[in-house]
């Protein structure tokens, strides 16, 4: 895949009198924490002519023209009678409004959410719009007898899935997705896409695990061939495996015995992005998120989870010099409802002040709460190295509260097994990774040779790591291999803990390797690494990774070995 190659639209036929339009990127499409695998993605429509013609949500601002281009050469807009969207956001504004021009006969579908979200987005409250609840169908003609499936959740509270009897196609909209491009239309060899729909679902739907749950339900009554989803490939193939996976994710979460209620609201779209990279870091920590977008969210609802919870984190916009009401108002069923020996956290963005995130931030202090990660304020949209941060501070968050349970439950000591499994050897390394503006670093010793030709080696990450977001298929390491004799220095300063976006290299003596991942110019050798493989190993994953180069500094130097004491302890 070229990340060079211009945008395109790609229109296929799926099934009768149903076409799909890809538009494509090839490249990342903007600074979210779903896309931060860079493998390009595509943002899917599709369309039915039958009797009436549909089309099924249209891409965002950055695919409009090309997107209308490729509309028009293959059917007359004059001709559209309904618009479909699965969900409602600012970024498609753009693209409506050009067909709107065009077409101004069109009327709107979306559910009752997305029709307030459409006004507003659109500024017109003069749209002719169908509500869809649940019980409606809209007939196209031919047997084209559309059902919809309102499945909403925090982040996108309008949301609807459709279903076409006639070609027994569910229109997903943000289920079953991928952050991938390709000329692959469906999903053939579906497994090859296991790794990014995982860390779809763990973006996306891991906090929203109890809505995917019941959205699950809901549509299980379907006799269903194809998820028409709005990333990435069609789901057919693989549509058993990844529905059954759907289930066991979410139901990993919903089950986790730990959980944090995440509770915002988000004017821009800005502080949700803040909030889904704060989820993802808890959550890849093995702590469950309730994620509560306030705006949309009962009372009892929020107090129910903040009493459930072991901690709560609050995120704001500032509008006007204040925090919106319905973040006022969960504050105040938070600041009753919880007790202060709960972890607290908060966030926010803002464009010239950031008043919301300092009233909320003092009223927890007032009230003597403990913070889980440094207050974080972002002004405008936040970058990647944001997102990092971000990520990073939901990681300790969780890490907090696994520590003060493994505090009020004694520890046992090791087993005859876990002493045993401990007298295990390694060679102690550091494995260094940097992409863009998003660079870091861990103390490896589950290191082992795994092939000859060509030569790779496997390296065990745990989930909660930082880096393993470094090490995805495709992604370059450095590994550092440390050196007898002076490695206390290096182990000590790659244990000690880092603040949420903290330069793990300030201190250190290193230079860049070719894919810019620093080398340590300590070590006993490097490898260049290059990420072909991973597979889920309980709390950790196994990563195969291929050298393309490498060097020993020091020929006389011995390899420095890690001695543990048990399984349990690094």
């Amino acid at each position: 895949m070229s990340k060079n190659k211009p945008r395109d639209v790609q229109v296929f036929p799926i099934a009768t009198d149903t076409r799909i339009l890809r538009s494509r990127s090839w490249s990342r499409l903007r600074f979210e924490i779903e896309y931060a695998l860079a493998k390009g993605t595509t943002a899917n429509s599709y369309l039915i002519e039958s009797e009436k013609t549909a089309i099924i949500d249209p891409p965002g601002e950055t695919f409009t023209q090309i997107y209308l281009e490729a509309l028009q050469q293959r059917f007359h807009l004059e001709d559209l009678d309904y618009v479909i969207l699965g969900h409602v956001n600012p970024n498609r504004a753009a693209t409506l409004k050009a067909l709107l021009k065009i077409a101004p006969q069109i009327t709107f579908v979306c559910s009752n959410p997305g029709a307030r979200n459409l006004r507003a987005a659109l500024e017109n409250q003069d749209l002719q719009i169908l509500v869809m609840r649940g019980e409606e169908t809209l007939d196209l003609g031919n047997g084209h007898n559309l059902e919809f499936i309102p499945t909403p959740n925090p982040r996108y509270a309008d949301q609807l899935c459709t279903y076409d009897p006639q070609t027994e196609i569910l229109y997903t909209d943000k289920l079953f997705g991928a952050h991938v491009c390709g000329d692959q239309v469906f999903d053939e060899g579906w497994e090859v896409y296991n790794e990014d729909r995982r860390y779809y679902f763990d973006c996306l739907m891991a906090p929203h695990a109890r809505q995917v749950e019941t959205a699950l339900e809901k549509l299980a009554d379907f006799p269903v061939r194809m998820y028409a989803t709005g990333h990435g490939p069609l789901v057919r193939y693989g549509l058993i495996d990844l529905t059954k996976a759907y289930r066991e994710w979410s139901q990993q979460q919903t089950s986790a015995d730990l959980t944090v209620a995440l509770i915002y609201a988000s004017a821009y779209g800005n502080t949700a992005t803040l909030a889904q990279a704060i989820a993802r870091g808890i959550t890849k920590a093995g702590v469950a998120v309730e994620s509560i977008n306030c705006e949309f969210t009962e009372p009892e609802e929020i107090r129910a989870a903040v009493e459930k919870a072991g901690g709560f984190i609050i995120g704001s916009p500032t509008l006007g010099g204040h925090a919106p009401t319905p973040v006022q108002t969960a504050l105040g069923i938070v600041l009753s409802t919880a007790t202060n020996n709960k972890l607290a956290g908060a966030f926010g963005s803002f464009g010239w002040s950031g008043e919301a995130v300092d009233l909320i931030e003092s009223k927890l202090k007032d009230a003597g709460y403990r913070f889980g990660f440094d207050t974080i304020r972002v002004k405008f949209k936040p970058d990647d190295a944001t997102l990092q941060l971000c990520e990073e501070a939901g990681t300790d968050f969780a890490q907090v509260l696994k520590k003060a349970r493994k505090v009020r439950s004694p520890s046992q000591p090791a087993t005859n097994v876990e002493q045993a499994v401990g007298r295990i050897v390694g060679s102690l390394c550091v494995l260094t990774a940097k992409e863009g503006d998003r660079s870091s670093a861990m103390l490896a010793s589950w290191v082992s040779q795994a092939s000859f030709s060509p030569p790779g080696l496997t390296i065990a990450v745990a989930k909660d790591r930082a880096v393993e977001t470094l090490t995805h298929t495709g992604n370059k390491f450095v590994l550092n291999i440390l050196k007898e004799g002076n490695h206390l220095g290096l182990m000590k300063h790659f244990l000690k803990p880092f603040g949420p976006g903290q330069d793990r290299f300030a201190d250190v003596a290193a230079e860049e390797a070719e894919s810019g991942s620093p080398i340590l110019t300590d070590a006993l050798a490097y490898l260049e690494c290059s990420v072909q493989n991973r597979m889920e190993s309980g709390d950790h994953w196994l990563v195969y990774a291929t050298v393309e180069s490498g060097k020993l500094l020091d020929t006389d130097g011995v390899t420095a070995v890690h001695h543990r004491k048990s399984a349990t302890h690094y």
